[in-house]
């Protein structure tokens, strides 16, 4: 588990949980979480159990969408109904008790809170999402809740770094085409024709656009710390044929 300082506030328990502490092997050693993975399901559950317990809550109470790309956001009042429309990288709530969180493999987890109005969020922020706008989402949904996002503190958690992202010019167009501000998240790569993305400086400059009151990078690499972190550009190298995934998660406790 790693702990944001800027999170750690009365009434609000929360964790970048790594990929160590779990009881899946091979590939998905050992704290995989990722229910559309390909590993052992009993071997998930029981991490996510332990992921529960880590953060206070039930089992059922640990609520994870399922992740698109998208800028869609869910507010979530109850833990989920069956027949409960999942799909979201984004998911908010003011009801203690509730743990929300999302899962990445280098893509940036971000959890956000509100202390004051008691309002915490999760957002799966990959470049998708990010364009999107999963994050001003993100914040807007906070605020329908009753959060002001000039008090909000906003953290990205373990994300690929811009040294071991290496994109093509087509993606370099997307985002250039978009605003030409955004050729500052990109450096030059020994690829003739290719590019290194800031996908960390692109979140934190999308966040601090957004008017969030505090924003805070860990500045940890997915891809490069292998010892605790799952990567998808890792595994896409190695051509291995899957992947753990990794969760970050955010709770109101009984406190607030």
């Amino acid at each position: 588990m790693i702990v944001a300082p800027a999170l750690e506030k009365p009434g609000i328990r929360h964790a970048f949980f790594t990929r160590q502490g779990g009881i899946s092997t091979g590939i998905y050693g050992s704290l995989n979480i990722g229910l559309g993975s390909n590993d052992n399901t009993d071997h998930v559950r029981e991490n996510r159990r332990r992921v529960s317990e880590n953060l206070g809550v039930a089992p059922d109470h640990l609520l994870t969408p399922y992740q698109i790309h998208s800028p869609d956001v869910i507010k979530v009042k109850t833990p989920w109904r069956d027949e409960a429309d999942r799909k979201a990288d984004a998911l908010v709530t003011d009801r203690p008790g509730l743990a929300i969180g999302i899962s990445t493999a280098d893509c940036g987890p971000v959890l956000f809170a509100d202390p004051d109005a008691g309002v915490v969020g999760a957002a799966h922020s990959g470049w998708k999402g990010a364009i999107g706008g999963v994050l001003e989402n993100t914040l807007a949904a906070m605020e329908d809740l009753g959060a002001d996002r000039a008090r909000i503190t906003a953290t990205l958690g373990p994300t690929i770094s811009q040294s071991c992202y290496e994109v093509g010019p087509e993606f370099h167009g997307h985002f250039t085409a978009e605003d030409e501000f955004n050729n500052t998240f990109f450096g030059p790569s020994n690829r003739p024709g290719h590019l290194m993305f800031d996908l960390p400086g692109y979140v934190v400059s999308r966040l601090k656009a957004a008017g969030c009151g505090h924003v805070e990078d860990l500045a940890l690499c997915t891809y490069a710390d292998e010892e605790r972190f799952f990567s998808y550009r890792r595994t896409t190298h190695r051509k291995e044929p899957d992947y753990g995934r990794l969760i970050s998660a955010i709770v109101l406790t009984q406190e607030t």
